[in-house]
């Protein structure tokens, strides 16, 4: 491998040779039961199939009397018909008894309809006293009762594997009795956060040393793709250090944050091709020209080899650098679709965006008044920008650039609009 330190890239990849790299060696990790309780977020890895109808057995729709329904008929406001009561069923306390002609339940919402009635009549058009209940008005046979299976058949196939769980999708495999479900296992990630200027999170600026920042959003970002454990160290610029946490780490996914460019303590480049292999270093785009994609080797009898991202340490470049390459790669290793999880907006543009031929563009933006503002910095240590911005806008390498007005596609920061920073909800 050449050494780039102090010498700069003699060629750079393209973004979309690297993603297509990524996106044959990803694929779901392995499986495992996951609680029903613990399973909202997670991805299926197989599909579900029912061993049970729900509900079980006939249930009333709402509060009222189960009769049976021809002995309602003619019933009406100013001819009621009186019928005895029996007694009451009630969601887990069932009437044992069976309703005769003449006869009534009272019966709650979700509690069986006893043997014998097949209706039930609405509290409403009733008026009961002492042992009798009048009904005011007729009710067919079958209605306001739900039948065994009305909700899920025995042999059906409730949730498909590949499927992100949701709270009423857990909510269903309770209902169908499953303590427990098949999950693609979330990756273990590791992050490697180099630098000697670097102070822990919590910690305040200190003359020429500063906060390490990206561990922090990295972690964000790795809880909002479905990551599982997460373990941060942070290492000086040495290159023993770096060498043993890159050889010992047995997590999935190794995030090295910082040393991955051209300079004299940039380690990570080669250990990474040292030990393993570097299938990229220096990529066409703009920020995180200087990022890197390597395969480390598999730890533990594992049969996967670990991935490593090298990040730049510049905060923006970071955040790019995950989203184009390591994002949508533990998104795959979960289970997830590689696809951008932002929410989209298109809007036209309030100025031009310049960029170059045969580089890729990460701009960040601001929505205001409806148009797309990109925001004047471009400095890749700028994290306050990323604060400021409403999103980004990615231009392809293709392009020199986009004009005043040209409808652009906005991936936005937020999950959802937020009122305060955009009246309009566009941000």
């Amino acid at each position: 491998m050449r050494d780039v330190r102090m010498r700069g890239f003699a060629e750079r990849a393209d973004v979309e040779e690297v993603q297509d790299f990524l996106a044959g060696c990803t694929g779901a990790l392995g499986t495992e039961p996951v609680s029903v309780d613990d399973c909202v977020g997670r991805v299926l890895s197989d599909d579900v199939v029912s061993d049970v109808d729900v509900p079980s057995f006939h249930r009333s729709a709402m509060d009222g009397y189960a009769v049976r329904g021809e002995d309602t008929f003619g019933a009406s406001t100013m001819d009621p018909i009186g019928f005895r009561l029996l007694g009451a069923s009630m969601p887990g306390r069932p009437f044992e008894g069976e309703v005769a002609a003449g006869t009534a339940v009272r019966i709650m919402t979700g509690a069986p309809v006893p043997a014998g009635a097949d209706a039930v009549v609405m509290a409403e058009v009733c008026e009961e006293q002492d042992d009798r209940v009048q009904v005011r008005d007729a009710v067919a046979p079958r209605k306001n009762v739900g039948a065994p299976g009305e909700d899920i058949r025995s042999g059906d196939t409730v949730l498909r594997g590949g499927r992100r769980l949701r709270p009423q999708d857990a909510g269903l495999l309770a209902s169908i009795g499953r303590p427990d479900v098949a999950c693609v296992v979330r990756p273990r990630v590791a992050i490697l956060v180099t630098g000697d200027e670097l102070l822990a999170p919590g910690s305040r600026p200190d003359g020429a040393r500063i906060v390490d920042s990206n561990s922090v959003v990295l972690r964000g970002l790795l809880a909002r793709d479905g990551a599982g454990e997460v373990a941060v160290l942070r290492l000086e610029d040495q290159r023993p250090l770096i060498r043993g946490a890159l050889a010992k780490t047995d997590a999935d996914v190794v995030l090295v944050s910082g040393g991955s460019s051209v300079g004299q303590e940039d380690h990570a480049p080669g250990l990474v091709a040292e030990i393993g292999s570097l299938d990229f270093h220096g990529v066409a785009m703009r920020p995180s020209s200087p990022a890197g994609v390597g395969r480390l080797p598999a730890l533990g009898g594992a049969s996967r080899e670990r991935l490593v991202f090298l990040l730049p340490g510049n905060p923006v470049s970071c955040l790019c650098a995950y989203e184009f390459f390591a994002g949508p790669s533990v998104r795959s290793l979960g289970g997830r679709t590689r696809a951008w999880p932002h929410r989209t907006v298109r809007l036209p543009l309030a100025r031009k965006i310049a960029s170059a031929i045969g580089r890729t563009d990460y701009v960040r933006v601001a929505v205001e008044d409806g148009r797309v503002v990109p925001l004047a910095t471009s400095g890749a240590s700028i994290l306050s920008s990323t604060v400021r911005a409403s999103g980004f806008v990615v231009v392809p390498r293709g392009r020199e650039g986009m004009p005043e007005g040209e409808e652009v596609l906005v991936r936005l920061y937020d999950d959802e609009p937020h009122a305060a920073a955009d009246p309009e909800g566009l941000a």
